[in-house]
């Protein structure tokens, strides 16, 4: 994982790919994939919308692909990772090129809205978005979610040896036994409504014990990993990577089960996936369209029955029957639109974790 999480390989679609499309690469995009494109029997270029996507980029594709065939309506699509899209729309201002934006964590959806550069979302999106997964200005949308889970070894601890908190793991006797991935983007979301929850002195306490107890891995998947190979004992991750490996060959999850800390705990940290409409589009009815397909039952119903073992948050879709429903998670309530990444870059580099 990068700074923010790296994508998987996009999918190839039925659609036929725009050809002949000359796109300026990202300046500040190291490892995002070519733009691509999809587009319906109808629509037309002066039609067709520019979506920065930090999303994975095969449910990305997916909701396209149907957004499209539904309406007609071309999309292209410009791939990187959370904080390296963000950057470059705040660096682009008005001139972006950009009409969506969607991302894996909400802290990059904060700084662009914070830099004043979404127009607010439509009341349709905010009628299938219950408020809780959306941020109280509606200048974007939840989109997704994830839950934070400790990963831990089954074939090692018991329920009783685990911690009670992602506040004990700073606690001396878990020297040397969790892992996570600090440097990427799903982490720091957590970091962010840690910070927000018990605020900023004990964060920082918390992410200095982290230095010195904790084995840094590139990736959730590799901490993951990690755990099922008996490296550690346990790994603060998100809940998919799990049930993705297990909906697979679960060669790297065997040895690996999942604790839901609950009780509103920072380590129950909901994290929204988000979308909003640039203010700068020259598109912006087909742009409000394409998030108001995405929160409605036949977008989140790609949650519900794909591959990425995400939660659907809008128009009343029931997430994944594998997975734990949202509302017996006891997840702590956060408004999104105060999850500030900056600052938790800011106290993890104090700490020495990035």
């Amino acid at each position: 994982m990068k700074t923010w999480l790296n994508k998987s390989v996009l999918s190839k679609t039925a659609v036929t790919a725009l050809a002949g499309i000359s796109i300026f690469a990202l300046a500040a995009c190291s490892g995002g994939t070519a733009p691509a494109a999809s587009e319906g029997a109808s629509g037309s270029a002066t039609d067709a919308i520019t979506v920065y996507n930090a999303q994975h980029e095969t449910l990305t594709q997916a909701w396209v692909d149907a957004f499209t065939k539904e309406t007609g309506i071309k999309v292209t699509l410009r791939n990187g990772d959370d904080s390296e899209l963000s950057n470059q729309i705040v660096q682009e201002g008005a001139k972006s090129p950009a009409d969506v934006f969607l991302t894996e964590n909400s802290p990059a959806m904060t700084q662009v809205e914070n830099a004043g550069l979404f127009t607010d979302t439509s009341a349709k999106v905010q009628a299938q978005v219950p408020a809780q997964y959306r941020p109280s200005t509606n200048k974007w949308t939840g989109i997704a979610a994830r839950s934070t889970v400790f990963a831990y070894d089954k074939t090692k601890l018991t329920e009783a040896q685990l911690p009670k908190s992602i506040m004990d793991l700073a606690d001396p006797a878990w020297k040397g036994r969790w892992a996570a991935s600090p440097s990427g983007a799903d982490f720091q979301a957590i970091v962010s409504a840690m910070l927000e929850l018990k605020g900023e002195d004990a964060t920082l306490t918390w992410l200095k014990a982290m230095k010195e107890n904790s084995k840094a891995y590139k990736g959730n998947s590799t901490a993951m990993k990690a755990v099922n190979a008996g490296e550690v004992d346990g790994a603060v991750i998100y809940h998919y990577y799990w049930f993705g490996d297990q909906a697979k060959t679960g060669e790297n999850s065997k040895n690996v089960a999942l604790e839901y800390f609950k009780n509103q705990d920072p380590g129950a940290f909901v994290s929204i996936s988000g979308g909003g409409v640039l203010a700068s589009s020259k598109h912006q009815e087909n742009a409000q369209k394409f998030l108001e397909f995405i929160t409605g039952k036949a977008g989140q119903t790609v949650l519900q029955t794909g591959t990425s073992f995400e939660y659907p948050v809008a128009s009343e879709v029931a997430a994944n029957a594998k997975l734990t429903p949202l509302s017996e998670l006891d997840a702590p309530k956060i408004d999104p639109a105060k999850l500030n990444s900056a600052k938790v870059t800011d106290l993890m580099t104090q700490a020495g974790l990035l």
